[in-house]
């Protein structure tokens, strides 16, 4: 949508207010509304200013002045507000009009510029698979001297014997039984058609949505495959609209990785692949999995920088409850066709030429998109240019179930940090493939990294309650 546009748009559904939004570096959405009357050509090219001191991780007090620079092509009416508003993606400046370094989508605009400078392809598409809860209560409290959480669910196999006003409903949804059940099992089949519903006027193309294996109300809708920056503005949009049905339903929805214990967490899923032009680069008709070198290539890089991406991918300590061995966590650095147990997955299901990817199944939705898909797109061009081989490099393939081969088989593979600052341990180590071409710079990931050393140490120094389990009698 051109700027043009915009204001026609707003004139012509009588929108009064506009609201500018830029996403943090833990990858939530920010946003200033200003009166429609108040909105001119002159705003898209002198921007909005705004307090970047506010922001954790960006500015200190005394270089707080900050501009956000609408891009009228990721323009959409908010669905939830009364009063008529417009929403408008930003890339976040300088007073002195220069990009700033650390906001992700800029960072996600020069990973674009890096992949078309290399010569290897003109555009990257990326498809996110963002699973998510539905609860109907959430509780939680972190004090000195209590420390808890509580989710309920009208579906959840723990209230088979609850006692509702006017009877217990039954058709519980049992632990890991909750995949693709039909009504009345599956209760949120309205809801998710809803969020589809919105997620259509916004502008993104629906593909399908499901209730995913957990109990409890976890879901998954697929929305079609865009550029990396495009995909990511895609996510926030995403988001926003799901968390804000679900509110208006009653309801709450989170994307957290592991909010329960004992069933399957939410991942991210990522399909990716690179195009030049109209041609896929990752299709070779008779290869394995039908996979070219190039992308076999793409996916060393993947899996060789796997620890340090993690640092990205999965950026919580709660990512690291959901990486453990048994709830179809993809802790294997290993790849495969069309096997759910490797981290690396080649999906081989009515798959065309121009649909030929590769699915990354470790990251999660705690991700900042716009540093996640950059940091993929930066280790399998790294992965290309230097000709890493998986196969040579131990990585696979693997097409059988991994979790079922014997230990000394498992031995031979390796797996993903263990927790969150290993994972950053990794990214120090191991970053000069993210600062290729100026894509991420060093005071970048040296903050990012001090701000998540930040939130594992938060959570170390905290007591535990089954802490209380394990050694309150000793």
């Amino acid at each position: 949508m051109s700027v043009k546009k915009v204001l026609e748009t707003i004139k012509e559904n009588n929108i009064e207010w506009v609201d500018f939004r830029f996403v943090d570096l833990g990858g939530r959405a920010h946003h200033i509304s200003l009166p429609a009357s108040e909105v001119e050509d002159e705003t898209f090219v002198n921007g909005v200013a705004f307090d970047g001191s506010s922001i954790t991780g960006f500015r200190g007090i005394e270089e707080s002045d900050m501009v956000m620079m609408p891009d009228p092509s990721t323009t959409y009416i908010d669905p939830f507000t009364a009063h008529p508003t417009l929403n408008i993606m930003c890339d976040i400046f300088t007073p002195d009009g220069e990009r700033y370094e650390r906001d992700p989508r800029g960072i996600a605009v020069k990973a674009e510029e890096f992949l078309q400078a290399s010569g290897v392809g003109s555009a990257a598409f990326f498809a996110p698979e963002s699973e998510f809860f539905i609860f109907d209560d959430v509780r939680y409290e972190s004090g000195m001297n209590s420390s808890s959480y509580f989710v309920d669910s009208e579906e959840a196999a723990w209230n088979t014997g609850r006692k509702e006003e006017g009877g217990n409903m039954a058709f519980k949804v049992g632990v890991k039984g909750g995949y693709v059940p039909v009504a009345p099992v599956d209760s949120q089949q309205d809801i998710r058609s809803e969020m589809c519903r919105l997620l259509a006027e916004a502008g993104l193309r629906i593909e399908r949505h499901h209730h995913e294996v957990a109990t409890a109300g976890q879901a998954e809708i697929n929305f079609r495959f865009d550029t990396l920056k495009k995909t990511a503005d895609n996510l926030l949009t995403y988001k926003y609209i799901v968390q804000n049905t679900a509110r208006q339903y009653g309801k709450v929805a989170t994307f957290m990785p592991k909010p329960l214990f004992g069933d399957n967490g939410s991942g991210m899923h990522v399909h990716q692949s690179i195009f030049n032009g109209s041609e896929p680069l990752f299709y070779e008709k008779g290869a394995y999995a039908n996979l070219s070198e190039m992308a076999l290539n793409y996916i060393g890089g993947i899996l060789y920088h796997a620890p340090a991406l993690i640092a990205l991918t999965n950026p919580s300590t709660n990512s690291f409850k959901r990486l453990v061995p048994g709830y179809e966590a993809p802790v294997n650095l290993v790849y495969s066709k069309g096997n759910r147990s490797a981290a690396v997955r080649i999906p081989v299901a009515a798959v065309t030429p121009k649909g030929c990817r590769i699915e990354f199944r470790t990251p999660d939705s705690t991700a900042n998109p716009y540093l996640a898909f950059s940091a993929m797109l930066m280790a399998g061009l790294d992965g290309i240019k230097k000709k890493m081989n998986p196969e040579e490099l131990g990585y696979g393939p693997y097409d059988k179930n991994i979790y079922e081969l014997s230990d000394a088989e498992k031995a031979k593979i390796r797996s993903v940090p263990g927790t969150l600052d290993e994972a950053l341990d990794a990214l120090e180590a191991d970053h000069d493939f993210l600062t290729e071409g100026g894509v991420f710079t060093e005071d970048f990931i040296a903050n990012y990294v001090s701000l998540k050393r930040s939130e594992a140490q938060a959570v170390a120094i905290r007591v535990h309650p089954h802490e209380y389990s394990l050694y309150f009698d000793v």
